[in-house]
């Protein structure tokens, strides 16, 4: 048995997400990853039966424009539209990194990830 990864790794993206009010008004430089596992199926030439990237930059530009509070819920609601475009999935792992959060002290960055393991 084969499993096959799709993934886009380092996707950069300028947005408002953050908790406090002047982080939606002056936004932040954020950075997402995400690798998508399945079984491929024995056509390995048809795009329809395999995890298209070019989606998955669709569904992360719609999820970063989406202003939310939390990381966690931009990351959750990524996981929930691969799921609902491609139900095959079998693990997925999306991370997102707020690049010199504004805080006290020089930070790389701060990152929230969350990893979904189909039950089937």
């Amino acid at each position: 048995m084969f499993v096959q990864t799709v993934a886009l790794k380092d996707v950069k993206f300028y947005a408002f997400h953050g908790f406090y009010p002047e982080e939606q008004l002056t936004g932040s430089h954020f950075s997402v990853d995400v690798e998508v596992n399945f079984i491929p199926s024995v056509d390995t030439e048809d795009l329809n039966q395999t995890v298209n990237y070019e989606v998955i930059n669709s569904i992360l530009i719609s999820a970063m424009q989406d202003t939310q509070k939390l990381l966690e819920t931009v990351v959750k609601n990524i996981i929930d539209e691969l799921i609902k475009i491609y139900p095959f999935i079998t693990t997925a792992v999306v991370g997102i990194k707020k690049l010199h959060p504004p805080m006290p002290g020089e930070i790389g960055h701060s990152f929230v990830q969350l990893t979904y393991t189909s039950s089937k």
